[in-house]
């Protein structure tokens, strides 16, 4: 199947991305979350405005299609000696088809040109799947964490961590 792995640069770009993060979250993220968390969470995180700075401080993200649709996308910035891989996602109809593996790829690929020797993420210690396509794909927990994000909401994650 045919793909493209495209870096997101311009405001055109960071409104698609907005559009398929909204998609995405209200397919996987309400009924792990609920949708009162998953409205504050977008409009927090994955909206256009902390987008935009996110990528004026350092965050990349790119966004995967297949077939001209846009279907996933992921960001990931340095962090001292790791790369923090801060969002993976797709569509339902997308996954369990090799586009994690692809994304992942791309955040390898960063990792080794800076230097750097893991990658570490948070998941949703309820997010069964997910913490499981991690594990399958080399990731093991190494702590949990609960912060406040405001207006009465917390994240409550385990923290997984890649080596190589």
């Amino acid at each position: 199947m045919e793909y493209q792995l495209k870096s997101v640069v311009t405001d055109e770009d960071i409104l698609q991305l907005e559009a398929l993060a909204h998609e995405i979250w209200n397919q996987h993220f309400v009924p792990i979350i609920g949708q009162g968390q998953v409205d504050y969470m977008l409009g927090k995180f994955q909206s256009f405005a902390p987008m935009k700075q996110h990528i004026s401080e350092g965050m990349n993200y790119y966004m995967l299609s297949v077939g001209g649709e846009n279907v996933g996308y992921c960001g990931f910035k340095k962090e001292g000696e790791r790369v923090f891989l801060s969002k993976l996602y797709l569509k339902i109809a997308h996954r369990g088809k090799g586009f994690s593996k692809i994304m992942l790829e791309k955040v390898k690929q960063f990792a080794a040109e800076n230097s750097l020797k893991a990658v570490y993420l948070t998941v949703n210690r309820h997010n069964d799947d997910t913490i499981a396509v991690y594990k399958h794909m080399g990731f093991e927990v190494i702590d949990s964490v609960v912060a406040d994000i405001g207006n009465g909401f917390v994240m409550d994650d385990y923290i997984m961590q890649l080596e190589y």
